[in-house]
């Protein structure tokens, strides 16, 4: 198994638009993103921080992610 890797907000959001996902709405520094098939994920965008290991796992949960697919995804 692949280890987590840390990644930032921004690099999320582009990593989840690549696979379908699209802004809904931002609220402060938090992003909305939407699936067509109704998959709603929540990510938190603050400047030059990354995001936290179990909040990144929580997000590739509700994403139906692996590691190895968001591994795949940045390296594209």
């Amino acid at each position: 198994m692949a280890k987590l890797p840390s990644v930032t907000g921004e690099e999320l959001i582009a990593v989840l638009t690549k696979v379908g996902f699209s802004k809904v709405r931002q609220r402060g520094s938090h992003v909305r993103m939407k699936h067509e098939d109704d998959r709603i994920v929540t990510i938190p965008v603050h400047s030059g921080k990354n995001v936290g290991k179990g909040l990144l796992l929580k997000i590739l949960r509700d994403a139906d992610l692996t590691k190895d697919e968001l591994i795949n995804l940045l390296d594209d």
